[in-house]
């Protein structure tokens, strides 16, 4: 299915301008008051302190030019700075998701708060470098601070353009992804022989594979861990949402499932970094508010699994 037919309608997206006229607009970011400060975790490769919880552009952002749209966005971009967010996720993939970020990053003026994650994926590696400077210049950026090949298409060819670029000083980091659980053979692998410092996998409170080979790995390596698709694109919120939260949640720091959710992962020592992807003010700011203290520790984690598997 192309990317283009997940575009999102102006329904769904008004209705999330909605949400953020009841929650209370956006002031400019120099006029909102220091947030507490988010946790953070250092990516192991070098030592760069990331929040725990950044921003993914999947679907959300493909809204073309409807300047409603944008707008919402770019809303959505401003809570996320001015409560402390730097990671921004995207992909030549998503649409018009990279000139929805660059709109917002040049409409708020915020190109040096953002750490800008993108991705090259294309299976003719002759055109990466065209592509990479493509997605550059939809964001407005001078330079990206991570790339990563896409779902691994390709990957030994773009990883060689990625890996070149790095030593040349023309990206800070690079790295690979893959979701739905798909080819962690090949993760592996690429794990054990290349020198990449992001790995972006899918790991959430039921998809755990993760947890056996792939982050203990990443750890061993000295890699740092994306958690992408921590809602299953909200169908886990979905399943959850009439369920009884449990009566020891306030152990977890959480107040609601999508923070249960989210604090399940990040609580991870191995991952350095969840990116949920939304079109609301409101749930942008819940979202980063579970990269505050507390955090499960291994055992509240263990009873949190258990007790979403038992629902």
């Amino acid at each position: 299915m192309s990317p283009r037919s997940h575009q999102l309608s102006r329904r769904t997206l008004l209705g999330g301008l909605l949400a953020l006229a009841a929650g209370a607009a956006v002031p400019p970011l120099a006029a909102r008051a220091a947030p507490n400060e988010l946790l953070t975790r250092a990516a192991p490769g070098s030592g760069e302190r990331l929040p725990l919880v950044g921003l993914g552009s999947w679907i959300t952002f493909n809204v073309g030019n409807d300047p409603v749209l944008l707008e919402a966005c770019t809303a959505v971009m401003a809570a996320f700075f001015a409560d402390g967010g730097r990671l921004i996720d995207s992909s030549p993939m998503y649409g018009s998701s990279q000139a929805t970020i660059g709109h917002g990053l040049a409409e708020l003026d915020a190109t040096g708060q953002v750490y800008a994650a993108d991705k090259l994926w294309t299976s003719d590696p002759g055109g990466g470098p065209a592509q990479i400077e493509a997605s550059r210049r939809d964001w407005g950026v001078p330079h990206f601070d991570l790339l990563q090949v896409h779902n691994l298409v390709a990957w030994e060819a773009n990883l060689e353009t990625l890996l070149a670029m790095r030593e040349a000083g023309e990206v800070r980091h690079v790295g690979i992804t893959t979701s739905h659980g798909r080819r962690h053979d090949a993760v592996e692998h690429i794990l054990r022989e290349a020198p990449i410092d992001f790995v972006q996998l899918t790991y959430n409170v039921v998809d755990r594979e993760a947890e056996a080979r792939l982050l203990p790995l990443a750890r061993e390596r000295g890699i740092a861990v994306i958690a992408n698709r921590p809602f299953q694109q909200k169908r886990l919120i979905r399943r959850l949402a009439d369920k009884p939260l449990p009566d020891w949640l306030a152990e977890t720091g959480a107040t609601n499932w999508a923070q249960f959710i989210l604090k399940f992962i990040i609580s991870h020592p191995d991952v350095t970094c969840a990116i949920p992807a939304t079109t609301r003010v409101d749930h942008v700011r819940e979202n980063l508010a579970a990269a505050r203290e507390p955090l499960p520790d291994a055992a509240l984690r263990r009873r949190m699994a258990d007790y979403v598997a038992a629902l």
